[in-house]
């Protein structure tokens, strides 16, 4: 959803969705959309639905995320009272390795778009960790997980790099 939010916002377009709990279950990612002014249409409440009406249908799929999580797990625990193994354990060696091989594919592809920023923030007279994690900052430069640069998190991306 992050995705289309981003490209709905790079467009100055309005994302539609069909049913509001598409967008989310969350009545604080709704609330935070709305106080944002992030332009978006539920298809089944029309283009006009107000904001407190978007608030209540927030909180009712938020209490249906809840509701569909509690018999989830109590649906998990009488397999397992049974007896019956849960999970697929047939490949996860191979699932394992996978999604390791991916999240470092990301994390290479990650660090090759921010290390010419680091680059020239080195050359602009940057030298330790910290001064390059708050030019990284001043600049609005996110890490991989939308957070803020630390010392470390420096470290890891100039480790990376080799």
């Amino acid at each position: 959803m992050t995705a289309g939010l981003a490209m709905a916002r790079k467009a100055k377009a309005a994302v539609v969705v069909a049913k509001l709990d598409r967008l989310s279950r969350d009545v604080a990612f709704i609330s935070d959309l709305m106080a944002r002014r992030v332009p978006f249409i539920v298809a089944e409440l029309g283009a006009d639905a107000d904001p407190f009406m978007l608030h209540l249908y927030a909180a009712l799929a938020e209490k249906e995320r809840h509701l569909i999580a509690d018999r989830t797990r109590v649906a998990l625990l009488a397999k397992k009272v049974q007896g019956v193994r849960l999970g697929n354990p047939t490949n996860l060696v191979e699932a394992g390795a996978k999604g390791a091989a991916t999240q470092r594919a990301e994390a290479d592809a990650f660090a090759a778009k921010v290390l010419p920023i680091v680059r020239m923030i080195q050359a602009e007279g940057a030298t330790t960790l910290r001064a390059i994690a708050a030019a990284l900052n001043a600049r609005g430069v996110r890490t991989a997980r939308g957070g803020d640069w630390h010392d470390s998190t420096v470290r890891n991306l100039l480790a990376r790099a080799g």
